[in-house]
């Protein structure tokens, strides 16, 4: 159930900051150079300057390949004097959704030729025990803020998807708050807060404060980009491979970079995206979406170890939804054949899927029981 209160949701998030740098000792924003981490950074620095916390600190770990003015915009960003700036430009691994052979771009791997020079002031050694990147943000909490009480800002909203809507709206994290997560270290949190604002509410807000933003956004919203399609982060994500056919035409040095770095990128470039990857059909040859699945889990993937990801995972589903509709059942067979060949064995896209069945079937009357494996 949604609450309405006669603020909006700008001044409700300028108070929560206002109570997180109350209650604790150091507030980091955790800045990517999108439309949302925007927003959560010039919140921050408008409490900051109000609490006499400056400088703020901006942590990004940059994932090598990234849009060049998105590099550009976040440079002007950690180049201000009320910034303390925390850029990673170390040796992590990053998911490759663009190839079956090469499922990792090992980031500013060391004794390699990469996309760009390094910045002069960037922490380039992995001291912190892990090259995944989900791992690395609790690491870095853990190394260099270990008996600190200390808390990340994200710009994590629910509109974007019923996983998070559910994970910051069910439970309290830190006192009264829900919007955050709690981590290993009782004195570690995130936040998000920004959680219950539209797409219209950031932009609305970037336009009425007159802030920079990357301009890479001007460009996707050109070209007929559908909102929940523009991604400014690293540009070969299960999610932003439609993005990533812009950039030949927007920054064609980066691409000239980007396929010299990675392989599958200039193969993505010249497919169909609707008709390779939005499947709607089930190909004559196969009987039903299962055999096809299984299909492609078998002849496209190519590493062994990622098949069995695959396997496991959709044997766990099938026992788990076996008295489902068949409806939505065969929507289940359909989504995990997107996940093979989206290459997405870490499960984004199949994830947000279960989540909106979930609503569908409550909206529908129908009780199930997931059956135990």
């Amino acid at each position: 159930m949604k609450i309405y209160k006669k603020t909006n949701v700008f001044e409700e998030s300028l108070d929560r900051i206002r109570f997180l740098f109350d209650e604790f000792e150091e507030v980091v924003v955790s800045f990517s150079g999108g439309k949302d981490s925007t927003v959560i950074l010039n919140l921050a620095l408008m409490v900051a300057k109000e609490k006499n916390r400056l400088p703020l600190t901006v942590s990004f770990i940059d994932q090598e390949a990234e849009w060049a003015k998105n590099i550009e915009y976040i440079r002007r960003v950690m180049n201000k004097p009320e910034i303390n700036p925390r850029w990673f430009q170390m040796h992590i691994r990053i998911f490759n959704a663009t190839s079956y052979s090469e499922p990792w771009l090992q980031c500013w791997e060391p004794g390699k030729k990469h996309m760009r020079e390094k910045e002069p002031n960037a922490i380039t050694e992995n001291v912190y025990g892990t090259l995944t990147f989900k791992e690395l943000f609790g690491k870095i909490r853990e190394k260099d803020y270990k008996n600190v009480k200390m808390c990340d800002l994200t710009g994590v909203r629910t509109e974007e998807s019923p996983i998070r809507f559910l994970g910051l709206t069910s439970h309290k994290t830190y006192k009264h708050i829900t919007w955050g997560a709690k981590t290993k270290n009782p004195n570690h949190f995130t936040f998000s807060p920004i959680y219950d604002w539209s797409y219209k509410d950031v932009w609305k807000a970037i336009y009425d404060n007159n802030w920079d933003y990357c301009e890479i956004y001007d460009y996707l919203y050109r070209y007929g980009t559908p909102v929940q399609d523009m991604r400014i982060s690293n540009l070969h994500h299960e999610t932003a491979l439609e993005s990533l056919k812009r950039v030949q035409e927007i920054e064609p040095k980066t691409w000239e970079s980007l396929t010299e770095r990675m392989t599958g990128v200039n193969v993505i470039n010249k497919m169909s995206f609707t008709e390779a990857f939005n499947i709607k059909k089930l190909p004559k040859a196969f009987r039903d979406w299962r055999e096809y699945r299984d299909y492609l889990v078998e002849n496209l993937t190519q590493n062994e170890e990622t098949k069995n990801i695959f396997r496991n995972r959709f044997k766990q589903m099938e026992e788990s939804w076996a008295y489902m509709p068949e409806d939505i059942k065969e929507s289940m067979l359909k989504e995990q054949t997107k996940s093979v060949v989206f290459n997405d064995y870490h499960f984004t896209k199949l994830n947000n899927f279960i989540q909106a069945c979930n609503r569908k079937l409550y909206n529908r009357g129908i009780k199930w029981k997931l059956k135990k494996s």
